[in-house]
């Protein structure tokens, strides 16, 4: 089960009510919340990697059409940093069913601030998926100061050496 761990915002921003979910490996857990800059976005962060995904193009109330646009966005991304298709089906896979819960982690809703004020920076991006290149080189003292990208790379091929 993969588990999209919303903020009090989002939640009511997208109408929706959680489900309290226990013992969920952080492997399998991302924080998400709404991110204003020039317009709206919905920042994800990997609990265990940091790894970011920012999509946009989510209204109000479209609880679901989020969760298909982030299976699809990461899928994608993680094609375009050049992981295995294999390794990122088998994830996505293995992840199977996605539940909707609260945010438990304050370090990961920390690094989600600090990524969010990464992006106040007035820097011009030709896409999505150069913004989450770029932020995914930033490096993190919850993940022993490395890049979220190739933490995330090694915790997937780890997992499923």
């Amino acid at each position: 089960m993969l588990v999209l761990r919303y903020t009090q915002k989002l939640l009511k921003d997208l109408k929706v009510a959680p489900v309290e979910v226990e013992d969920v490996a952080t492997f399998f857990s991302w924080h998400v919340n709404i991110m204003q800059l020039r317009k709206k976005y919905i920042l994800f962060v990997h609990d265990e990697s940091r790894l970011c995904i920012v999509l946009d193009g989510i209204r109000s109330g479209q609880a679901d059409k989020l969760v298909e646009k982030f299976r699809t966005e990461l899928k994608e991304y993680l094609l375009q940093e050049g992981f295995k298709k294999q390794l990122i089906n088998q994830y996505l896979l293995e992840a199977g069913e996605i539940t909707i819960s609260r945010t438990n982690n304050k370090s990961v809703l920390g690094t989600m601030n600090e990524i969010t004020f990464y992006n106040t920076v007035d820097r011009d991006f030709d896409s999505l998926y150069e913004r989450n290149k770029w932020l995914n080189t930033f490096i993190h003292k919850p993940i022993d100061y490395n890049q979220p990208i190739d933490v995330f790379r090694e915790s997937l091929s780890g997992y499923y050496s």
